[in-house]
């Protein structure tokens, strides 16, 4: 270790010391150590990426890059565990199950493990709903257009923020017309989708409305919310779904926020965040918080009767019908899906499910999705530009605007997750857009996502 790293050791021992136990620096550092053992365990036993690329991409995260001299990692590929550390500190570890993905150990405790047959759930009863989008072989497209706009989508800039785009997949009327995706990576190859995976908690929720079995307009079934005198008895599914709660619960990914600490800390995520103080009534105050939507995992895992039962209705409802062959759920310690954040599946499995929402919840003549669902969770929230479980553009919201006048269209509204993981659902134009990738950006790359749109949507055009 070079005297810089040890200057960084020391600056940070001596801010611990400063700061004292009540504001508990190290938990957002261990906060850190937890991104990077969960994220270099789930790209390399899951998506079966080099795991030191992965660290090097990760580290340049924000949040993450006043650290990464001194952030270190080892992979135990016997054990299948990531350990991760802060100059040996704060140590964190991952550990992979087959089928399950990773999750993180949080002390001795053991996490729990699903007892499911993974590769049964996955063999479909009946043949998939969804009409086949593309053949075995990568989609290389031969229209000079597209491919210009492929090109673009991959191009890097000479200096930093880099690009880092992993995968690109075009939907046009079903079928996939152009794709391309970066070395190591395939049309089987499941990528982290991260925030993508709360539009994939707005579909299950969704589900279940159209079974009957919750409404967004039913009080949150949440017990510790029931008291006669609790004034979170207010707080509906829809606000858990709209991140209108009125609890204190924003997200500033800072790893001092409640939804940083409760997705690396916590072995039971919801637990950790479901006594937060009431700031204000629900339904009148708009933040972005995960921690509405582990919520609504939690609920969901209690309305199917739990962690088996709820990982067998997503492959049955969801998956399966949709022909989503290459998708990993991960789950917390306690056994709740980790909707906020984890889920995996390959680019063309996540534009098989932005298919499911450009055609309004219909999948080969069967409504999967309450009637209204789709419209209902484009519709942009106060006065934001977040719809449920999705962003939009159907607002009047600033960002909604500028990506208007980058060219992505104004009835378009996309699943987003960190890092530019994006899905475009543009019914106006009968395409879904995935762009998979490690942009840095603090936007994820939208002035790229907004040429990449604009550009397809002119070489389609007759």
């Amino acid at each position: 270790m070079g005297w810089r790293s040890w200057t960084a050791v020391g600056l940070l021992l001596t801010a611990l010391a400063l700061a004292g136990f009540a504001f508990r620096p190290d938990r957002a550092i261990r906060v850190a150590t937890g991104v990077v053992a969960h994220n270099v365990c789930s790209k390399t036993f899951v998506s079966g990426l080099d795991p030191q690329t992965v660290f090097s991409e990760t580290v340049e995260r924000d949040g993450l890059r006043r650290l990464r001299r001194i952030l270190r990692f080892q992979i135990d590929r016997t054990a299948r565990t990531v350990d991760a550390s802060a100059a040996w500190m704060f140590g964190s570890r991952a550990v992979y199950h087959e089928g399950f993905g990773c999750v993180l150990r949080h002390g001795a405790k053991e996490p729990y493990v699903l007892r499911s047959d993974i590769d049964a759930l996955k063999v479909p009863k009946t043949p998939p709903l969804l009409e086949e989008i593309a053949g075995p072989d990568i989609v290389a497209t031969t229209h000079p257009a597209l491919k210009a706009a492929l090109d673009h989508a991959f191009e890097e800039p000479a200096e930093p923020p880099f690009r880092r785009t992993k995968a690109v997949v075009v939907v046009h009327e079903g079928k996939v017309i152009a794709e391309r995706y970066a070395a190591g990576v395939g049309v089987d190859t499941p990528l982290m989708g991260l925030s993508m995976t709360k539009s994939v908690v707005n579909a299950l929720i969704g589900i279940l409305t159209q079974q009957g079995q919750i409404s967004p307009s039913f009080p949150a079934p949440i017990p510790e919310w029931r008291g006669a005198n609790d004034p979170r008895r207010e707080i509906e599914v829809e606000h858990l779904l709209r991140m209108t709660t009125g609890l204190a619960l924003d997200e500033t990914n800072s790893g001092f926020d409640p939804s940083s600490q409760m997705v690396y800390l916590r072995d039971d995520m919801a637990g950790s965040v479901v006594n937060a103080a009431v700031v204000a009534p629900p339904g009148t105050r708009w933040a972005y918080s995960s921690a509405t939507t582990q919520l609504l995992a939690r609920i969901f895992r209690d309305t199917t009767g739990g962690p088996e039962q709820s990982l067998a209705f997503a492959w049955r409802e969801l998956f399966n019908p949709l022909g989503m062959r290459n998708v990993t759920l991960e789950f917390d310690a306690s056994g709740a899906l980790q909707g906020s954040t984890y889920m995996l599946a390959s680019a063309r499995d996540w534009a098989r499910f932005g298919l499911l929402y450009l055609n309004d919840g219909i999948v080969g003549g069967k409504r999967v999705l309450h009637e209204d669902w789709v419209e209902f969770s484009a519709a942009a929230t106060l006065d934001s530009d977040y719809g449920a479980g999705f962003w939009t553009n159907r607002s009047e919201h600033e960002h909604a605007k500028g990506r208007v006048r980058l060219g992505i269209p104004r009835d378009a509204f996309f699943a987003s997750g960190d890092l530019g993981q994006r899905i475009v659902i543009m019914p106006s134009q009968r395409l879904v857009i995935v762009r998979l990738g490690d942009s840095v950006d603090p936007t994820g790359d939208i002035r790229g996502l907004g040429r990449l749109v604009k550009e397809v949507i002119a070489a389609v055009q007759p």
